[in-house]
């Protein structure tokens, strides 16, 4: 670039183009992006800072363009929660989970009743119950009945946003398949399924030969880039010992393959004198270890990481092709042009900034250093480069690092990158050619991966294998990478040792504690359950924990572990397990196994032990009482001794702060209500009230409602149940007394801050932090 601004500097600007819709909540029409696109060649022309702007221009042009043409696509809301019948092709590897299967689906035609409707192109499908159609595969044709909703997911702080996965991933819906006469194979695969069909043919194939290790999730997370089979505990490790970046097919697998077919073509190439003269060594390595990376890519399916690392390694082989040597920033500069270019949706992913600051602080640490280390040595700086350089970005994130990440990955590493990862590609290469040797390669890296797995749950175990901290400020963000930059700088920088205090405020950020006196409370949106979360100056409750699906996915390691950490909270003083059903204990086990829990309280002992709770719990009872901080907690229900039923059985909470109460009822029903009634009358007031049972029509009584007199009523729902809840009749009860009502499922996170001696209105976190991916 003239006009002294280099390459990286527009690139950096464009970058920031396309963040600055990210903030956004509804994106400007269309037509803006092609009209200011066209404003782009001319801003160019012009000199200094305006030329800066041009880049800026052209990256949000082109971020609006994309994203209005995927919205675009988008279910018409007449249809949602109707059947509809849908014809088109299986696009992904169909995963068998839980009762269900689960695949993405692309529509080729939609209609209802006989009337035609837009294609929402692709979308997310399960088939529950679906284990009599063992014959379906990967890019067949079928006609299928299935009920269809727009994206949707759950919305809580440090929470995981669904909405905006499936929009990165360009999927318009999901839904389930209904039962019907009208589901039927259209026809078996078709010649351009080949890569897909290819890649489940293998999955198949290593699942058959490796089932009796307990690393085939793993084997096959390397082989083909499918993590579908890796367990729920295998993540935990491997999230807690900072090796989850090995199990996804990326910038250092992608760069091995390539690094070995370079270097061996680089050598083999000499040997003959005519091909030397035909082509360069280098050039010709640099075009096989391009066409390696490519194979390796499909393999893995072209999934959104290897699409990332195929770029990056391209422009430095384009590099040695045409002899053009490029600086590393360049090259980094020109990588990142080429993946925002092709898919500005990726600085939406975390893997995506993760993936190019790694390479950015390797490249930054190798910068103007004196002197040549032995490569052990530098293989361990690189290490604590790596860890200290993305400890702030993955603290924003995911609220946790891992500091046991060097020693997990000078071992990891290594094994995985040198043995493990060419044992399984070329095992799988050969599983059509010689099935023999296929086997023994997949069985041998499948038993150095047992042993890796072995060696890594054990370091997960150690009680400081990971630092947490509450969600970051902008500031203290924007510290820590000034401090990073200050502490990896090459010797004789002054004062080094400033950087390191510029990371304080980083690893032992806190979020904002209640007063004395005061409560925080949170009601999170977990789909169609209950968790909640009360907060005092040094105390912690969890009501409730939401359901669990399965071995592999609960709401207490979907929403309630992700909250309390972004909030900073390393231990639980009681659990209150309301109701012994599944949607209200599901993810207590999780949180047991997680965070250190004081106390239990439940209203069925028995049954909680039942759900896999080991743990010592009590029965909750009418009586309990106890103060935090100036906060006053009270059991008011169930009796001591009762006949009730199990959902009249629930454990009702009272909280008091500076004269403002709240009160979470369970699923109390009518009958437990009016014995509240009789036994407390207007001394159940609350100013906030958790609806009894989700809003169904057998609670939430006139007599209860005009006892409680809530200022506001909250719903614990999730979008479309299958409940109908909240009942319109029980609406139209708090309607009928000007109530204001908020849904989990609309609201996402709902959260009131209690004892301030005034009313405040509730923070609605899907409407405080949504986006325009996320549905409103």
């Amino acid at each position: 670039m003239r006009s002294g601004f280099p390459l990286r500097t527009g690139v950096m600007a464009f970058l920031a183009g396309i963040l600055s819709l990210q903030w956004l909540q509804v994106l400007p029409a269309i037509e803006w992006s092609i009209l200011l696109l066209l404003a782009f060649p001319l801003l160019l022309l012009l000199p200094g800072y305006w030329r800066l702007t041009g880049w800026w221009l052209a990256g949000a042009c082109w971020m609006l363009l994309q994203a209005q043409l995927i919205l675009a696509h988008s279910l018409p809301l007449e249809l949602e929660g109707q059947d509809v019948l849908i014809r088109g092709r299986i696009s992904s590897l169909p995963e068998q989970n839980f009762r269900r299967k689960r695949f993405e689906f692309e529509i080729e035609s939609l209609s209802r009743n006989g009337q035609t409707f837009p294609s929402p192109g692709r979308v997310r499908l399960s088939w529950y119950h679906a284990g009599r159609h063992e014959n379906l595969h990967a890019g067949q044709y079928w006609q299928l009945q299935v009920r269809l909703k727009r994206p949707r997911g759950l919305m809580n702080p440090g929470g995981f946003d669904y909405e905006s996965w499936l929009f990165q991933h360009r999927i318009r819906a999901t839904g389930y398949i209904r039962k019907s006469h009208d589901n039927h194979k259209l026809t078996d695969v078709g010649s351009s399924c080949f890569l897909l069909c290819l890649r489940e043919k293998i999955r198949d194939q290593i699942i058959r030969i490796t089932r009796t290790s307990h690393s085939t999730g793993l084997l096959l997370a390397l082989s083909i880039g499918d993590r579908s089979l890796i367990s729920t505990e295998q993540w935990q490790w491997l999230r807690k010992t900072g090796t989850s970046h090995l199990v996804a097919i990326s910038g250092l697998h992608i760069g091995l393959v390539a690094g070995l077919m370079f270097l061996l073509l680089n050598w083999l190439w000499r040997f003959s004198g005519l091909l030397m003269l035909s082509c360069p060594a280098p050039r010709a390595a640099a075009w096989g270890a391009m066409a390696a990376a490519l194979v390796y890519a499909a393999l893995a399916g072209f999934s959104i990481p290897t699409q990332r690392a195929l770029i990056m390694l391209s422009v430095v082989m384009l590099g040695i092709i045409f002899n053009r040597p490029l600086s590393p920033g360049r090259t980094l500069a020109l990588a990142l042009l080429a993946v925002l270019t092709l898919d500005p949706l990726a600085v939406m992913s975390a893997g995506f900034w993760l993936s190019f600051l790694a390479v950015w602080v390797i490249v930054y640490g190798l910068a103007a250093r004196v002197g040549k280390p032995d490569k052990w040595q530098q293989w361990w700086r690189s290490q604590y480069w790596v860890t200290l350089g993305l400890m702030p970005v993955l603290l924003l994130f995911f609220q946790q690092v891992s500091l046991i990440a060097p020693l997990a990955n000078v071992v990891a590493i290594p094994l995985v990158s040198l043995l493990i990862a060419p044992l399984s590609l070329l095992g799988s290469l050969l599983l059509f050619i010689n099935p023999d040797w296929a086997a023994f390669l997949l069985l041998a890296a499948s038993w150095l991966l047992d042993r890796l797995s072995d060696y890594l749950s054990w370091l997960a175990a150690v009680p400081f294998a990971t630092w947490s901290a509450s969600v970051l400020s902008l500031p203290a963000l924007l510290l820590s990478l000034l401090g990073m930059l200050w502490l990896l700088a090459p010797r004789g920088i002054p004062a080094r040792w400033l950087g390191g205090v510029m990371l304080l405020p980083v690893l032992f950020a806190r979020f904002q504690l209640p007063l004395q006196d005061q409560a925080r409370f949170t009601l999170l949106d977990v789909g169609q359950g209950l968790a909640a979360v009360v907060q005092t100056r040094h105390h912690v409750l969890v009501f409730d924990t939401g359901a669990r699906f399965g071995a592999s996915f609960n709401m207490g390691d979907a929403v309630l572990i992700p909250f309390l950490r972004n909030q900073g909270i390393q231990r639980v003083d009681r659990l209150i397990l309301s109701h012994a059903d599944n949607d209200h204990l599901g993810g207590a086990a999780s949180l047991l196994a997680q965070i250190p829990v004081q106390k239990i309280l439940a209203s069925d002992p028995q049954r909680a032990r039942k759900k896999g709770i080991i743990q010592s719990i009590s029965a909750c009872h009418r009586g309990q009482q106890w103060n935090w901080d100036g906060v006053a907690f009270r059991l008011l229900h169930p009796p001591l001794t009762t006949q009730l039923r199990r959902n009249d059985r629930s454990c009702v909470l009272q909280v008091e702060a500076g004269g403002q109460r709240l009160l979470l009822s369970g699923d109390i029903e009518k009958k437990a209500e009016r014995q509240l009634v009789r036994s407390y009358g207007h001394e159940l007031q609350a100013e906030i009230l958790v609806a009894p049972h989700h809003g169904s029509k057998t609670s939430s009584t006139a007599i209860f409602i005009d006892s409680v007199s809530p200022r506001y009523v909250l719903f614990p729902t999730g979008y479309r149940n299958r409940y109908g809840f909240p009942h319109p009749s029980v609406l139209a009860r708090y309607r009928l007394r000007k109530i204001p009502y908020y849904q989990s499922w609309a609201s996402g996170a709902i959260s009131f801050t209690l004892g301030t001696g005034e009313h405040r209105q509730p923070q609605l976190f899907r409407h405080t932090n949504g986006h325009f991916w996320n549905s409103f």
